[in-house]
């Protein structure tokens, strides 16, 4: 059984052994912590172990605009995101010891050519710090919380191929959310001055596209009625900064509890314009129906990769929100191809909170600091060899100077690109005897050519989009044809 606070905990340590670079500021900053755990046994029969093998940190995301058509640029930079892409770093590495035969103590050969599959006794539980940003983030409040707070969930200053910001192009603030996101700490790359004293704001408008409701979504899950555990009349609830996708329903924004709509794909808010991010808590909810392995690595592995466990630090948190978004919406998914199931792992609550949460902040916060504001910088390590540490802002690496914007030395090891690339000298390393039967041609050229070529991956993802995210965006071909 898993215990949330010795998971916590071992988080906790294990970032505070980081370096200082990117670390929120003592009572100014704050951030989010996200990390992937694996389990395994011990040395004695009736004792698990665990190991930080990924860890992240971070609240922000670009825009749409931002996007790079050569997978340069790092599109979400939210803890559980950056938590999950390093994690998916460790398993390329391992990977690449398995098919090199150097041995490795997380996979094993399968019967089937080419795949592989977990050592026994291995899992994978998932923390983070905080409630993860949409669904899961509207719950009902209590008299510990205050009505109307808005849960973090901010965005990036876009910055364009000559490495200059958006500055002042979008300072509206909402009524609703006086104090969240204001005067935030921006990530800024050297030789650059931010025009207006590094604040930055979410983008609060909400998207009222007309469109025909999926089926599923006909009848949002009423929040009055959500609760039979907590008290009958709700207050009010928590706000997530995450918006609804466009074309189906939006947010009634009455009131008290009627302003949220639960069980709905939200992006991450954008300034100025919108982005391509679905909220963390849709993301969760679709590892546990693909697993968080990705496309590429569906190729090697005999089984989707699932997490057993998802810990929760001490923040605003329902149990009973966090299983409608994470685990019931994909519930009743059928016709899964081999390899994929849906998985309901056990969701669990730390008592201990994260020191540099947005809380502790403001606890700590002296006269003289200025404003509390999220850290803007993002931080993954992974348990890999070479270079475990990847401190991004704003999509790059933190600190790049605007000449180098466009090369090698500005890209995050956790951007698509360089991930390609990584599964590239995998495939090119593997035998060829051994490689897996669907990259057995000359034909696959673009990430896009590996991804589609990887599919019981894509058919579990069609079946998902089906029968419960139809709205889910998708990504422009052409932002995903670089080689």
């Amino acid at each position: 059984m898993i215990d949330a606070d010795e998971v916590a905990k071992l988080c906790y340590k294990c970032f505070n052994q980081l370096p200082k670079r990117g670390k929120p500021e003592a009572g100014r900053e704050w951030t989010l912590l996200a990390a992937v755990v694996k389990v395994h046994p011990g040395r004695s029969s009736d004792a698990a172990e665990m190991e930080v093998v990924s860890m992240g940190t971070g609240t922000k995301c670009i825009g749409q605009a931002a996007m790079s058509p050569r997978g340069d640029v790092l599109n979400d930079s939210h803890a559980e995101v950056i938590a999950r892409r390093g994690c998916v770093r460790y398993l390329m590495e391992e990977l690449h010891k398995a098919v090199g035969g150097r041995g490795s103590a997380l996979f094993r050969p399968s019967d089937r050519r080419g795949r592989w599959k977990l050592q026994p006794g291995v899992s994978f539980v998932f923390f983070t710090s905080h409630t993860p940003c949409g669904d899961a983030s509207i719950i009902p409040v209590t008299d510990s919380l205050q009505p109307g707070q808005a849960q973090p969930c901010h965005p990036v200053t876009p910055v364009d191929s000559r490495g200059e910001t958006d500055a002042g192009s979008s300072l509206k603030r909402k009524a609703e959310e006086p104090n969240e996101g204001r005067n935030s700490k921006l990530p800024h790359l050297e030789e650059q001055e931010t025009k207006d004293g590094g604040s930055e704001n979410p983008d609060d408008r909400n998207s009222h596209v007309s469109g025909p409701k999926a089926p599923h979504e006909a009848e949002p899950p009423s929040l009055q009625t959500d609760s039979a555990e907590e008290r009958p009349q709700i207050p009010d609830v928590l706000r997530t900064g995450a918006k609804c996708v466009p074309g189906g329903p939006a947010d009634p924004r009455l009131s008290g509890p009627g302003y949220h709509s639960a069980g709905l794909l939200r992006v991450k808010p954008g300034r100025g314009e919108p982005t391509m991010s679905l909220s963390c808590s849709d993301k969760l909810c679709r590892w546990g129906v693909l697993g968080f392995q990705g496309a590429l690595l569906s190729h090697y592995l005999e089984e989707a990769l699932y997490f057993s466990a998802v810990v929760v630090g001490k923040c605003p948190y329902s149990a009973r929100a966090m299983r409608r978004a994470v685990i019931d919406r994909c519930s009743h998914v059928s016709e899964l191809p081999s390899g994929f199931s849906l998985c309901s792992p056990v969701l669990l609550q730390s008592s201990l909170e994260f020191p540099f949460s947005q809380n502790q902040a403001r606890l700590q916060h002296r006269p003289g600091q200025g404003r509390v504001s999220p850290c803007g910088a993002a931080i993954s390590w992974c348990n890999v060899t070479e270079q475990p540490l990847d401190v991004t802002a704003n999509g790059f690496k933190h600190g790049v100077t605007k000449k180098a914007l466009n090369t090698p030395a500005a890209r995050s090891r956790l951007c698509k690109l360089e991930l390609f690339h990584s599964f590239l000298t995998l495939v090119k390393t593997t035998d060829p005897s051994s490689l897996p039967d669907p990259l057995r041609t000359a034909e696959l050229k673009t990430y896009w050519d590996y991804k589609q070529a990887s599919q019981p991956y894509q058919q579990a993802w069609q079946q998902l989009c089906c029968q419960v995210f139809p709205l889910w965006p998708r990504t422009d071909r052409s932002l995903l044809l670089f080689q």
